[in-house]
C-alpha cells in the first residue's frame, strides 16, 4: 500500500455538518523525499523508500545513501509499495498524496506503560472479596496453576508484566481534512503513540 511517513501532533476535535463533535488527531504528514526507488529489474519488486524529518548527526553511511537523492539524511526510512505515480529519487511526496474522505491505516508504536499488573494489562476484574482464599489482595491474579498434573504454568498465561510499547496498526481511520500549506492530515479517532512519535500512514 501506497503512503507517508508523519509525526503525531497531538489530538482535537472538529465538529461535523450535523453538529456532532468528532475526536481527531492532527499528524504532519511528510513531505518525504524519494530516497531510494526499488524495481523489478534490479530488487525484484517495485516499491519506493520515503524517508523523513532530517537528521542532525548522521554516520557516512546515512549521509552517503541519502546525497545519491540530493538530500540530507533522514530520521526515518520506510519502504511504500503501490504507488500510482512514477516517482524518481529525490522527488518529493507530499500530504495531498491523501483525499478528504478517504480510510487510512496508521501504525506506530504504543505509549509504554512500564510493568503492570493484570487488572491494567489484561482487564481482569481482581478477586473482589469474593473467593479463591484470598482476602487481602484484590488486584492479584489468583491462581494460575492448574494441578499436580501438568504440574507447571502454561505458556502464554496472562499475568502481569511490560505492558506497552509496541507496534500497533489502527485500520480505516477517515481522513477529516487534509491541509497542505502545513502538511497536516487530520484523521477521525486516534493513532498510537506519544507526542511527537513517528507514525506510517498507508492508504
Amino acid at each position: 500500500m501506497s503512503g507517508l511517513i508523519g509525526k503525531k501532533i497531538g489530538m482535537t476535535s472538529l465538529f461535523d455538518e450535523n453538529g456532532k463533535n468528532i475526536p481527531c488527531t492532527v499528524i504532519e504528514a511528510g513531505p518525504c523525499v524519494v530516497t531510494q526507488v526499488r524495481t523489478e529489474e534490479v530488487d525484484g519488486y517495485k516499491a519506493l523508500q520515503l524517508g523523513f524529518d532530517d537528521k542532525k548527526t548522521a554516520n557516512k553511511a546515512s549521509e552517503g545513501h541519502a546525497k545519491k537523492a540530493g538530500t540530507v539524511a533522514k530520521r526515518r526510512v520506510v519502504e511504500f509499495q503501490g504507488f500510482e505515480e512514477d516517482f524518481k529519487l529525490g522527488d518529493s511526496v507530499t500530504v495531498e498524496h491523501f483525499a478528504e474522505g478517504e480510510f487510512v491505516d496508521v501504525s506506530g508504536t504504543s505509549k509504554g506503560k512500564g510493568f503492570q499488573g493484570v487488572v491494567k494489562r489484561h482487564g481482569f476484574a481482581g478477586v473482589g472479596q469474593a473467593t479463591h482464599g484470598q482476602h487481602n489482595r484484590l488486584r492479584a491474579p489468583g491462581s494460575i496453576g492448574a494441578a499436580s498434573y501438568p504440574a507447571r504454568v502454561f505458556k502464554g498465561m496472562r499475568m502481569g508484566g511490560q505492558m506497552g510499547s509496541e507496534k500497533v496498526k489502527v485500520q480505516n481511520l477517515k481522513v477529516l481534512k487534509v491541509v497542505p500549506e502545513k502538511n497536516l492530515l487530520v484523521v477521525k479517532g486516534c493513532v498510537p503513540g506519544h507526542k511527537n512519535a513517528y507514525v506510517t500512514i498507508q492508504k
